[in-house]
C-alpha cells in the first residue's frame, strides 16, 4: 500500500503577505515507526519517505515552521489534516510551552480544544432524549496548533501519529 498523501493548510491570521520571501518557511514529513530492540534494548527507529505501509503501521505526520522575517509572528495557526486511510492516535510527543492544540471532527471546517464534545439523540425507554458524548480521539479528522509566539529565525516542530486501516 501507499503511503497515505497529506495536505497542508497554512493560515497567518491577521497577517497580510508582502512581496518577496515568505515570513514562514513550512515543511511536512512522514516517518514509519518500528519498534526494534538493540543491545536487549527496546528501542523506537523512525523510516523517513516510506516507500509503502501496511495495516497496522504507524506513521508521524510533522509540519516544522520556521520563521525567516526579521521580526516575530504572533498567532501563528497550522492544520494538518488526518491523512485518509488512517486513524488518528495521539500528539507526537510532548507539546512546547505556548503551543495551543485544537482538534476538528468535522474535517476541518471547526476546531476546538479537548476533549472533543458531540451532541447525540437516543432512545432511551421509548423517549428520545438528547446527551453530550465525548468524541474518541481516533474520530479526529484535523489538528490545528497555534504558536502564540515564533521568534524571527526560529523554527516549532509539531506532529502526531497515525495507525494505517
Amino acid at each position: 500500500m501507499k503511503p497515505p498523501t497529506s495536505l497542508l493548510l497554512l493560515v497567518l491570521p491577521g497577517m497580510g503577505l508582502a512581496q518577496g520571501a515568505p515570513p514562514l518557511m513550512v515543511s511536512l514529513t512522514q516517518a514509519v515507526v518500528r519498534t526494534v530492540t538493540e543491545n536487549g534494548k527496546v528501542t523506537e527507529q523512525r523510516l523517513p519517505l516510506p516507500g509503502s505501509v501496511r495495516p497496522g503501521d504507524v506513521l508521524v505526520q510533522a509540519v516544522t515552521a520556521r520563521n525567516t522575517s526579521g521580526h516575530a509572528l504572533v498567532n501563528v495557526a497550522l492544520k494538518l489534516p488526518v491523512p485518509a486511510s488512517t486513524v488518528y492516535l495521539a500528539p507526537d510527543g510532548a507539546l512546547p510551552q505556548g503551543v495551543r492544540p485544537e482538534y476538528s471532527i468535522d474535517g476541518g471546517k471547526t476546531f476546538a480544544p479537548a476533549p472533543l464534545k458531540r451532541t447525540v439523540t437516543v432512545t432511551e425507554n421509548g423517549r428520545s432524549v438528547t446527551r453530550e458524548v465525548e468524541v474518541r480521539p481516533n474520530e479526529y479528522q484535523a489538528v490545528r496548533w497555534t504558536i502564540a509566539t515564533l521568534p524571527a529565525g526560529a523554527e516549532q516542530k509539531l506532529g502526531f501519529r497515525v495507525q494505517v486501516r
